[in-house]
């Protein structure tokens, strides 16, 4: 799942919405710094209402990728995506065609859901523009594996670019997969790319139901026993 699904049932609840962004702001931030459940858990029922909800945020995050990255329509849809690129991309019998199979889902399947209710965007970025970036970094300060420098930028960043409009256009969504090819270590996707993702796109919405089947829309993540995420 990528940052709009994981978002989209907690409009309005700001800091929920930010937690769930939060490991995946943390990636782009500082790799080697986690944000796990088993570390969340103990703030769940701080008195401070914001690292409450932020640190529900980062659990939902977790709790919905373990469904998600089960259900059939992303096993099947990533690894035929995965085939399909390694062929476009031939020769590339690296890492490059396997990430980018799993991450063409998620954030297909994000600009799907703006398309069809652009609106919901807009409301979700009004939610995060609430959110103080300071309280967020030090609320994720406690609860991650490390020390977080740069979340606070990195949050005020996320809000100016607006990035998660580009999903609905190819190139500018192929300019998004770059910098991720980038900040992975991955060689730049070649322009021939934007020819694919038309089709991708129609992959996507074809499964939207088993991609979406499962979708928990309760207002908090259940918290599972024995976690050691």
């Amino acid at each position: 799942m990528n940052y709009f699904l994981h978002g989209r049932p907690f409009l309005q609840d700001p800091y929920i919405l930010a937690g769930t962004a939060v490991p995946d702001w943390l990636c782009v931030v500082d790799r080697r710094v986690r944000a796990r459940t088993r570390l969340a858990r103990p703030y769940l029922d701080d008195t401070d209402p914001r690292v409450a909800g932020v640190a529900w945020g980062v659990v939902r995050h977790h709790d919905d990728d373990d469904w998600f990255h089960r259900t059939r329509a992303f096993s099947e849809l990533s690894m035929d995506f995965t085939v399909s690129i390694r062929e476009l991309l031939e020769p590339d019998d690296g890492f490059r065609p396997s990430v980018l199979g799993h991450i063409m889902v998620e954030l297909l399947l994000d600009a799907e859901l703006i398309r069809t209710d652009p609106k919901q965007l807009d409301a979700y970025y009004r939610a995060v523009n609430v959110v103080d970036p300071d309280i967020v970094s030090q609320a994720v300060g406690r609860l991650a594996t490390g020390p977080v420098d740069g979340l606070s930028r990195m949050i005020r960043l996320f809000c100016t670019e607006r990035f998660l409009y580009d999903y609905m256009d190819d190139f500018k969504l192929l300019k998004r997969l770059n910098r991720v090819m980038q900040r992975v270590r991955l060689p730049a996707l070649p322009t021939s790319f934007h020819d694919f993702l038309p089709d991708a796109r129609r992959a996507v919405r074809r499964r939207m139901t088993g991609l979406l089947a499962d979708e928990r829309l309760a207002d908090k993540p259940v918290v599972k026993q024995g976690e050691a995420r």
